[in-house]
């Protein structure tokens, strides 16, 4: 098992309010729908339904993340359905101020030793870019 932890992003927004968007997801789509386009094309192909986010990758094609757990008001875990490899994806929220979130998203993948040198960089940038993304979308009004 290796681990993979974003760079921390602070977002404008109460721990709960940022919680709460995690419970339907279907409400992060319509504000992936808002944002800016050049926003929109750094997220790349993602589509969010009310438990689940697929991700559409050149690399292996789709992959679908579904809620495995929400613990109020700071964690939601994130469990594949569809890759090549056992992954957990967790996004931990962090109040730092009544109006403000730290979002931290950790990577859990199942990868031979060997192969972590070959697949570690893009599981790294994989798990900056999911924290950037909920840092975005909880950005946009």
């Amino acid at each position: 098992m290796a681990k993979y932890t974003s760079t921390p992003v602070t977002v404008p927004a109460n721990v709960n309010s940022l919680f709460e968007k995690f419970e339907d997801l279907t409400a992060l789509q319509s504000l992936l729908d808002r944002m800016p386009e050049d926003l929109k094309q750094k997220v790349g192909d993602v589509t969010f339904e009310k438990d689940s986010i697929s991700i559409q990758t050149s690399q292996v094609g789709e992959i679908k993340f579904v809620v495995k757990e929400r613990v109020k008001p700071d964690k939601i875990v994130f469990g594949t359905e569809s890759s090549p490899v056992p992954l957990t994806l967790t996004a931990k929220l962090t109040p730092t101020g009544e109006n403000s979130t730290e979002v931290l998203a950790e990577t859990d993948v199942e990868i031979p030793a060997m192969l972590k040198p070959l697949v570690g960089p893009a599981m790294q940038k994989a798990t900056d870019q999911f924290g950037q993304l909920i840092g975005q979308l909880a950005s946009v009004k």
